[in-house]
């Protein structure tokens, strides 16, 4: 269903918002984490990532859920310049995500919190998450780019007009005066 009001407005706006919170914090995780795990003596790896999951669930998997079920909602709920395709594209991408979480990467971090720093499963960890997460998360943000353009776009052209319309009451009413 396409709908124009507010409140549609505003769970896209929020859905924007999640999706590139979830992308910054993702990146920091697979870009500046990841690859210093390496560096982390094997005597101290283990505390250190057992102590590093639950404030990524926290601050990242929690907010990146929630984001998923507002863009599900967003089927039902759009603006209506928003293409019903981009928001199941939306999804698909975002349920991608979510599936490499669940039977790539969680099974490799929790093999790393149990068994100990592994050279060869952060390697693997870095390999999926790059193209099983960050690329369709970079293709999701960008589709939601593209869709605030289009809500954006339709929106000055509604300012424009309503601008023109006030334009030429004011004008008439003057030239009534004189």
């Amino acid at each position: 269903m396409q709908t124009s009001n507010k409140t549609s407005v505003w769970l896209f706006l929020i859905s924007f918002a999640g999706v590139f919170y979830g992308v910054g914090a993702s990146f920091v995780e697979s870009f500046v984490n990841y690859p210093t795990w390496r560096l982390i003596g094997a005597n101290e790896f283990r505390a250190y990532h057992q102590a590093l999951g639950p404030l990524i669930i926290g601050y990242m998997v929690i907010p990146m859920l929630i984001t998923t079920i507002l863009t599900i909602l967003l089927l039902w709920f759009r603006p209506a310049p928003i293409p019903r395709w981009a928001i199941g594209l939306a999804v698909v991408l975002q349920l991608i995500i979510w599936v490499s979480t669940f039977a790539i990467q969680l099974p490799i971090q929790m093999q790393l919190s149990g068994d100990g720093l592994s050279l060869t499963l952060i390697n693997r960890l870095i390999f999926t998450n790059w193209w099983f997460r960050k690329v369709p998360q970079i293709i999701n943000a960008l589709l939601f780019l593209w869709l605030m353009s289009l809500l954006l776009r339709v929106n000055s052209q509604r300012s424009a007009e309503a601008y023109q319309i006030v334009g030429r009451e004011r004008r008439e009413r003057i030239s009534q005066l004189t």
